[in-house]
């Protein structure tokens, strides 16, 4: 089959889907090429749903990415594909059309935790965000002046929401299951910080707090909620920030290995059977896929960074075009923007074993922490001082000693701290 016959279909019209339809072409690849996407949107750009969509700054259709090569593709969207079949070749879409593949690229991305309570869930002024028409209605419902806002998770979005909700002048409840905030994440010392970033600015807090309910106005409407503690906060707006589940449901029956964290692929990219071998016709790409990373084995791993679906789109775009690129191995990158303030990291946290404070003091909100685990630094993050992070994502792409050497003209004394992350919880956990 030469390349001009052979079809190649992506499915998820996302960052990573566009990313690696831009990559096949750029890659000499001339075929049919399709693009179904779930939703009726072209791709979009998801961090400012949270921010400057949610505070007016942009409107929430002025967040179409561009597109950097003509792609002269087919699109499927608003048509989300319901049923792999590897064995004929082909997609089944929710409107029942059959879509044939020579080569095909997953990049479905994540979908938001709903709230456990589908009834609850259905009430008015109760919203989860995750898409273009998410913050749409968020938006909307944040313009009209609700009287109180209940943010149910302590995680980066409910951070972002409640940090935009106080930027709108609104007053607003954030309700974490956990220590502190983003304590999972940062570990409770540098969840601490965070948490007195977001009281100062008049958010109110609750940790080691659990919502056991969402109450009705009795006109079909959110009131407050009711904490396992007894305690109602009363809300006319409740945004459910409870994390994120990958797209993977629609692969049932497929063959491949998956689950509600992610499809399992090899070093290369390509999807993973349930015996473990890889399907040479298959890639996937963003949050996702679940592939081995160099820096952190043991295991596969699942990002939901920006770059991550920009780079990893990419090169599976090169993959399938059959330019057999190098092995995945970038360095994870995330930034949040909360009220004012820049948390940007690199590398990974999760399993660290002690950190340390290598540039910055905390009490001055800019400063910068390496954290390490077994003797070799793993991530760094950085609060308003990014410019320092370029040289600690060499040290963590190298494998470098932890504790990290001292340098700079501000570095004192490093002490290694305990992270103190708080036990695993269940996902599904409100």
């Amino acid at each position: 089959m030469t390349g001009s016959e052979m079809r190649i279909v992506v499915v998820g019209a996302s960052l990573a889907g566009l990313r690696g339809a831009e990559s096949l072409r750029l890659s000499g690849f001339a075929g049919p090429l399709t693009i179904v996407g779930a939703e009726p949107h072209r791709p979009y750009d998801r961090p400012p749903l949270s921010k400057s969509v949610l505070i007016g700054e942009i409107a929430a259709d002025g967040t179409t990415l561009p597109n950097l090569v003509d792609l002269d593709a087919q699109w499927r969207l608003g048509a989300p594909a319901i049923r792999l079949d590897r064995a004929r070749r082909t997609l089944t879409l929710a409107g029942g059309e059959s879509v044939p593949y020579d080569r095909l690229l997953i990049a479905t991305g994540a979908a938001a935790c709903p709230w456990p309570d589908p009834a609850q869930a259905r009430l008015a002024g109760v919203h989860t965000l995750r898409g273009r028409d998410d913050a749409e209605a968020l938006r909307r419902d944040l313009a009209a002046e609700p009287r109180h806002v209940l943010v149910i998770g302590g995680g980066f979005i409910g951070c972002e929401v409640a940090a935009s909700c106080r930027t709108l002048g609104l007053p607003v409840t954030l309700v974490e299951t956990g220590p502190t905030l983003l304590a999972g994440i940062l570990g409770q010392h540098l969840g601490s910080v965070v948490e007195a970033l977001h009281a100062a600015r008049g958010v109110a807090i609750r940790t080691c707090a659990k919502v056991s309910a969402l109450e009705d106005d009795g006109e079909g409407r959110v009131a407050g909620a009711r904490l396992d503690d007894g305690t109602v906060i009363p809300a006319d707006v409740v945004v459910v920030a409870l994390g994120a589940k990958r797209n993977t449901a629609w692969l049932e029956c497929s063959g491949l290995a998956f689950d509600a964290g992610g499809l399992d692929c090899d070093t290369e990219g390509y999807a993973l059977d349930a015996q473990g071998q890889p399907d040479r016709r298959i890639a996937a790409a963003g949050d996702v896929a679940r592939f081995p990373h160099p820096l952190y084995p043991g295991g596969r791993v699942a990002l939901e960074h920006w770059g991550h679906a920009v780079a990893q789109g990419a090169r599976a775009g090169r993959l399938l075009a059959g330019l057999e690129p190098e092995p995945y191995a970038d360095v994870p990158a995330f930034w949040s923007s909360q009220g004012g303030i820049t948390i940007k990291s690199v590398g990974l946290t999760a399993g660290a074993d002690g950190f340390v404070i290598a540039r910055g003091d905390p009490k001055e909100g800019r400063f910068l922490a390496v954290y390490g685990r077994e003797g070799r630094s793993i991530a760094a993050v950085a609060f308003d001082c990014a410019r320092w992070l370029p040289a600690y994502a060499e040290q963590i792409a190298a494998g470098a000693a932890f504790p990290p050497e001292m340098g700079g003209v501000d570095a004192g004394p490093m002490t290694v701290l305990p992270p103190a992350f708080p036990e695993a919880a269940s996902k599904d956990e409100p």
